[in-house]
């Protein structure tokens, strides 16, 4: 049997349960829209909710498909004989099915119900960017990968970015609903079902936090792996030199909201900067610039 070829397929079906998905939590958030005020002008909290027919479709649809993406990443680990996360296509592979998965356990403790569309839209897109651009057959590993550290180092920064994606999609969430709360019509249309924007933002703040620690592991994992395969912990590879910019931003972020009370909008841009920073450092960092970690581009 010829592994690889039926991760590729389980990708494809995970991506067409991802659309359907996607279309039924966006027409969730179009029955949301015309949903009464909660009783008594109360504002919705962030606590777990039934949701609507259309959001627990959607909710089905996005499990089912990501069974079938996990089903493909631990194919194509198969495949190689190996973690499946050893160049862009695999990490993206890996880091979407994280997404989900994080999202996911975030359902049991939190109502997320209405980041469904993005969650869904978000992963499918990726997938769809790594799928058709970043694709590369199964090769064995160079020998500056073949380490334990591939395994925690990588694993570790997939899971990361899946915090912070979830951040900034409920940061992006925030900033539209503040808007409308500053013009009095937080209870017009959709907003009036969401929670309000302070609630977002102390949401993000929390998966932001989870997500800085494991990114601090990251690099601190990165370094003790450089010295064991190059000799030295720190080099200003543009690789490394990009970490270190993501975890700045993170740490500036935590710190300013913590003790400098940046909260709000200034709050929420920063966490989208940090994950912006995040996919500038996978795409155009792995595709245009050379160095040590040229082994990780196509």
């Amino acid at each position: 049997m010829n592994f690889a070829n039926v991760s590729l397929f389980a990708v494809y079906s995970a991506m067409a349960l991802y659309t359907m998905s996607f279309i039924f939590f966006t027409w969730d958030l179009a029955k949301r829209s015309s949903m009464a005020v909660p009783a008594a002008g109360g504002e919705p909290s962030a606590k777990r909710s039934p949701g609507t027919i259309y959001q627990r479709i959607g909710l089905s649809l996005l499990v089912v498909g990501w069974i079938f993406h996990l089903a493909a990443t631990v194919l194509r680990g198969i495949a190689g004989g190996r973690v499946p996360w050893a160049n862009m296509f695999e990490f993206g592979l890996t880091a979407t099915a994280l997404v989900i998965a994080v999202f996911l356990g975030t359902l049991l403790w939190r109502d997320l119900g209405y980041l469904g569309a993005f969650v869904s839209g978000f992963v499918l897109l990726s997938l769809g960017i790594v799928t058709v651009n970043f694709y590369v057959d199964v090769v064995p590993l160079p020998p500056a990968l073949q380490s334990a550290w591939l395994v925690i180092h990588v694993f570790v920064a997939s899971l990361a970015t899946a915090f912070f994606a979830l951040g900034a999609g409920l940061s992006i969430l925030q900033l539209v609903r503040a808007r409308f709360e500053a013009r009095q019509m937080a209870k017009a249309g959709l907003f009036k079902t969401l929670p309000t924007s302070n609630v977002l933002e102390s949401l993000a703040y929390r998966l932001n936090v989870v997500g800085f620690v494991l990114w601090s592991f990251t690099l601190i994992a990165g370094a003790i792996w450089a010295e064991r395969a190059w000799g030295r912990y720190w080099g200003w590879d543009t690789k490394e030199v990009w970490t270190f910019i993501i975890w700045v931003i993170f740490a500036g972020y935590i710190h300013a909201r913590a003790t400098r009370g940046w909260r709000g909008s200034r709050s929420a841009w920063l966490g989208i900067i940090g994950f912006g920073a995040v996919l500038f450092n996978y795409t155009v960092v792995n595709i245009a610039f050379t160095g040590l970690h040229s082994y990780s581009g196509l």
